[in-house]
């Protein structure tokens, strides 16, 4: 028979009252009850206790997620007795509350669960803390459009997307929480503004900016694309000159370089981030250049002289023209002067980046500083002498060098390019080749051929008395000589990296703590005057406004100068958000100090963050600027710990990074426009066979990054609320490898609803099982001596070991989490197999698998889902260890009392049966990581107060003891019994020994052969005599041959083909004699 329990109630109500089943059905005699319903039907109450499993039960995943919300809520599970004080501190990057998690969110904070509940349970004192990155301009251009408080607007999207943050079932230090808009906060910001400042690493300055016409405010270099478009509003970026504030990055610009070496080993950071770290600080080793120019009319007549830089000296007799940036000084003092020039810059931001647009100077050219030298032969001087244009030339980094590119179309594949585009087919000289054969003069002219070579080689006849010298002999030798010539060379570095922009011309910030006097000029505010809070400004204030609002906040812009007391203005100014991410995971350590960001005690206790989990999109802006600000404060009293030779860390702020790959969501479009389709256009009725609702035909299907106008975006809680919590997650680390693209496919999420229904049965027949075997429910089920385990035993123990290994090394080393649930199914499977062999044992034949093994065996399975799945574990924790029935028989009457007497600790036995027929001692597993608790009774406690099981000896026993082959025992000749033993040692395999072997030789001088065959003999006496039947028939004290002498031993071997002819294998008999 097969009872079905009503459904569950809803979420809030818990577990719902199930129909009263009659009493003689609850009498069942168990030991005929088949597996599947060996679990009594218990009656359900709104308690927070579970009654015992049922096999055919439906699982409500939402009732789950409510009920153990509320008892996480209620009670805290405390950490395992196995706990330590080693910290293991876990970060996610922390959200910019916009009011609505989306995907994205859910798969970072995911990871960073998984890895905070796993490192619980392996004892560590974990900190998972979560805080509000509340600052920036969302806030306020919804307060511009609105009319609404950023202040009011902001606190009401945290409390929103906090109950979203609940619902997935994260494990949050909410005791932690902070927003970086509150006072409290940003007071600390300020604080580290003032101690840059004090170091000189914070001034002001006036600056060619990045300017957002849209968002109306500056924006640093890292923030303006590859395109000239804002991040953020994806305008094109304008250059207006202002006096700006900056924070000195490029001092550490060396410790941020080499110590990405390391992070570097042990892949602690992911490659690509590394490299795009390194190319953002982009050092490179070459020469600075300085080219005489002439320009022709005005005062600028006169010669001046503008200086490159590049990484290829060698090539110095190839330069065809100069190309100057159109942020250089020259172009805009020249465009001042003329309209075509000025219509050209303005025309730039719209050219594409590839762009070979230039614009020629009119009346300005330059002179090769090489044809002044008194070595330049007469093959170079024709080359060397010629005046070279000046282009404007959009491809030229105004902040790398000094905003001046010498163009050497002949060896650069970009010059060359732009060469053609702007001068035709006029001919390149080639001014270094392949090797010294090819080192004639020669050109190249548009043809098949006309190719640049950008290696490196041999200076051609072009280049007069450096011709034949290598690449790099050449190029150092044209520089020094130069550098003695006129100093118009010299070696030196360049670097791609520019001083932080950290000001902006908006309210929604932390004020910089700067006021500005007419008599001292630029005076910081007293440290304990701080903080220097935004000023109270009703919505109404913001309504339709751009710029800065706190220009027009005249109350709280006036002030007293801090120095002399005279009148004096506030930097209406704040700083750019990621000064508050620079440092607010440093803040978690000591979230409510007062007085100082956080107390050096506190940094030594919980920094460096060990794993910190986030986008790649913040390779360069958030995680460099945080590399930046951590090593400057570990040379502070704050952090001094950050950068001691004791701990090695030199101020790096994350041991391991992670980053999560995007979330695409599924997307349908037209296949003949391209139009997307919204969700409701479509019938999905099958999935494999969606149709346009409209027309019947198919659209294409794809996996897009998510966004409003592809309609493929997807809310979280909505899928939380269909599935529930666990499933969404598991699903989320299932579908792709944590660095990688997810697609996200809804309709999948059904097969982890099979798995966990597997799992549920799984559990209701190892509670049946042992309910059957009738023991005590107070009593631990000993896990027997992996000497005595059946075949199908070994196996399943082999399996979950194999997995208890899979899993820590996922989950501590390489991250694929994804792999973690496949191997948790593949668990599940062999455990429901084992069960479905043993569900019908013969009625003379116990089961195969017994109810201690299935029990520990589910114990190890649940508690390594425990991270991904943190309620369902739990339930099904609960549920394991509430399926015990009194030794009777009957069922548990009372709730109380089941959970008084309920099951909970996993203690592996290590005792050893008399009657054993192995020939060594299992290893001792009284303190196997698979245990569940050091306590010998079973309790209530929460799954996460477990360890998390890690790999002990069991599966290397195991597979010793696989090897293990019977052995018939005579003696004098007579078959008495059979042991298995395991495969001789390597001192006792004889490859000449006779088949069978005799008895010991008299020689005096034993052969090799010979000692190998006492080794043999001796190790199977040994060997035999562990057993009972050895000890009764061979044994000094034995009852068979008390009082006989042994006379020999005489061995029988398997022969096994070998690589060199065949030889000795497993001991098949082994005969005693006694006389």
């Amino acid at each position: 028979m097969r009872f079905l329990p009503s459904r569950l109630a809803t979420p809030a109500a818990g577990w719902s009252r199930l129909t009263t089943w009659p009493s003689s059905l609850r009498r069942l005699d168990i030991n005929r009850r088949n597996a599947v319903n060996c679990c009594n039907v218990l009656r359900r109450t709104a308690s927070t206790t579970s009654p015992a499993p049922s096999a055919s039960k439906r699982l409500d995943f939402q009732a789950i997620d409510a009920k153990w919300h509320q008892q996480w809520r209620r009670e805290p599970p405390p950490p395992p007795e196995t706990a330590s004080d080693d910290k293991f501190y876990v970060l996610p990057m922390f959200p910019y509350p916009s009011g609505v998690l989306h995907l994205g969110h859910l798969r970072v904070y995911t990871i960073s669960d998984v890895l905070a509940r796993f490192h619980h349970m392996q004892g560590h004192r974990v900190l998972h803390p979560m805080s509000w990155d509340a600052f920036g301009l969302p806030a306020e251009n919804a307060a511009i459009e609105r009319g609404v408080d950023p202040a009011e607007w902001t606190l009401r999207n945290i409390d929103k997307m906090k109950e979203q943050l609940n619902a997935m079932g994260g494990r949050w230090d909410w005791d932690r929480e902070f927003r970086t808009c509150d006072p409290a906060f940003y007071k600390h910001t300020q604080r580290i503004f003032l101690l840059l400042h004090e170091r000189g690493l914070a001034y002001q300055a006036e600056s060619l900016v990045n300017y957002d016409p849209v968002d109306r405010t500056v924006l640093a270099n890292e923030q303006v694309d590859a395109n000239g478009c804002s991040w953020r509003s994806g305008a094109k970026v304008e250059k207006v000159m202002l006096k700006q504030w900056f924070l000195k990055i490029t001092a550490f610009k060396e410790a941020l370089l080499e110590d990405l070496e390391e992070l570097e080993k042990d892949d602690r950071w992911p490659k690509r981030v590394i490299s795009m770290q390194r190319n953002w600080l982009g050092k490179s080793s070459g020469a600075r250049v300085r080219f005489p120019v002439q320009v022709a009319g005005g005062q600028t007549g006169a010669l001046t002289t503008i200086e490159a830089f590049t990484t290829r000296p060698d090539t110095l007799f190839g330069v065809r023209y100069l190309a100057l940036s159109t942020t250089h000084p020259l172009v805009l003092s020249l465009a001042k002067r003329s309209s075509k020039l000025q219509a050209f810059l303005d025309a730039t931001p719209a050219l594409p980046p590839d762009t070979k647009a230039g614009f020629v100077l009119p009346g300005v050219q330059a002179i090769n500083p090489l044809s002044t030298l008194d070595s330049v032969t007469l093959d170079s001087v024709d080359e060397v002498s010629r005046p070279l244009p000046v282009y404007v030339a959009p491809y030229v980094l105004g902040d790398y060098g000094e905003g001046a590119v010498m163009g050497v179309p002949g060896h650069d594949a970009r010059d060359h390019a732009f060469w053609r585009e702007n001068r035709g087919q006029e001919p390149i000289p080639l001014v270094v080749a392949p090797s010294k054969t090819d080192s004639k003069a020669s050109h190249l002219v548009p043809g098949p051929s006309d190719e640049a070579f950008v290696h490196r080689g041999v200076l051609t006849s072009l280049c007069g008395k450096y011709a034949g010298l290598s690449s790099t002999k050449g190029g150092s030798q044209i520089v020094a000589d130069l550098n003695a010539h006129d100093d118009s060379a010299e070696l030196a570095e360049s670097w791609r990296l520019r001083d932080w922009l950290i000001s902006r011309q908006r309210y929604w910030g932390t004020p910089i703590p700067i006021v500005h006097c007419g008599n001292c000029g630029a005076v910081p505010v007293p440290v304990d005057e701080l903080p220097v809070e935004l000023p109270k400004l009703k919505g109404d204030f913001f309504r339709g406004k751009g710029g800065n609002p706190l220009e027009d906040a005249e109350d709280w812009m006036r002030t007293k100068c801090p120095s002399c007391g005279a009148p004096a203005k506030r930097d209406t100014d704040t700083m750019d958000t990621f000064v508050d991410s620079s440092w607010y995971f440093l803040r978690f350590a000591d979230p409510h100090n007062a007085q100082v960001p956080f107390s050096a005690s506190s940094a030594t206790a919980f920094l460096p963050v060990d794993i910190y989990i986030g986008g790649v999109e913040h390779a360069i802006l958030h995680l460099l600027y945080a590399r930046f600000i951590s090593k400057f404060l570990s040379t502070t009293t704050l952090w001094p710990s950050g950068a001691s030779a004791e701990t090695q860390n030199r101020g790096e702020p994350f041991r391991k990074l992670i980053t999560q790959g995007m979330v695409h969501g599924k997307t349908y479009t037209d296949a003949r426009t391209g139009r997307f389709f919204k969700p409701d256009e479509v019938d999905v009725t099958d999935p494999a066979q969606p149709r346009v609702k409209a027309t019947g035909e198919r659209p294409n299907v794809s996996f897009e990054k998510m966004s409003k106008s592809k309609y493929n975006g997807v809310d979280p809680g909505t899928c939380i609320g269909r599935y529930g919590a666990d499933a969404t997650r598991a699903h989320m680390l299932f579908s792709a490898p944590v660095s990688e693209v997810l697609e996200w496919d809804e309709e999948r999420i059904v097969g982890i609803h099979r798995w966990f229904h597997r799992v549920w049965r799984v559990v209701a027949l190892v509670a049946g099982r042992l309910s059957a075997s009738g023991s005590k429910s107070s009593e631990i089920p000993a896990f027997p001596p992996l000497a005595t385990l059946s075949p199908q035993e070994a196996d399943l123990w082999s399996a979950v070991q194999t997995t208890v290994t899979s899993l820590n090394t996922s989950l501590s080393t390489t991250y694929a989490l994804n792999t973690t649930v496949s191997d948790l199914i593949s668990l599940t499977n062999a455990l429901a197999s084992c069960l479905a062999e043993t569900s019908t044992p013969a009625l003379t034949k116990g089961p195969a698998v017994s109810a201690a093994v299935q029990y520990h065996a589910s114990s190890a399975l649940l508690r390594m889902m425990a991270p991904m799945t943190p309620a369902f574990a739990e339930e099904c924790w609960e549920a394991l260890h509430r399926g015990t029935s009194r030794t009777d028989g009957t069922e548990t009457e009372s709730a109380e009392n089941r959970a008084a007497t309920s099951s909970l600790a996993s203690t592996p036995s290590t005792t050893s049966s008399a009657s054993s027929s192995s020939s060594s001692s299992s290893p001792s597993l009284s303190t196997s990581p698979l245990n569940s608790s050091s306590s010998s009774s079973l309790s209530t406690q929460s799954i996460f107060s477990q360890p998390f099981p890690t790999p002990d000896s069991s599966l290397a026993h195991l597979a010793a003891q696989r090897s293990r082959r019977p052995c018939a025992v005579m003696v004098n000749g007579k078959t008495r019994f059979v042991v298995e033993l395991p495969p001789p040692p390597p001192t006792s395999t004889s490859t000449t020994s006779p088949t069978p072997t005799p008895a010991p030789s008299t020689s005096s001088t034993p052969t090799p052969e010979a000692d190998a065959t006492q080794h043999l003999r001796a190790w199977l006496h040994a060997e035999v005599l562990k057993t009972a039947d050895g000890q009764k028939w061979i044994g000094a004290d034995g009852e068979k041959n008390a009082g006989k002498t042994l006379h020999g031993i005489f061995v029988v071997r398997e022969r096994v083909d070998g690589g060199e002819g065949r030889k000795d294998g497993a001991v098949k008999t082994v005969n005693f004699v006694f006389k």
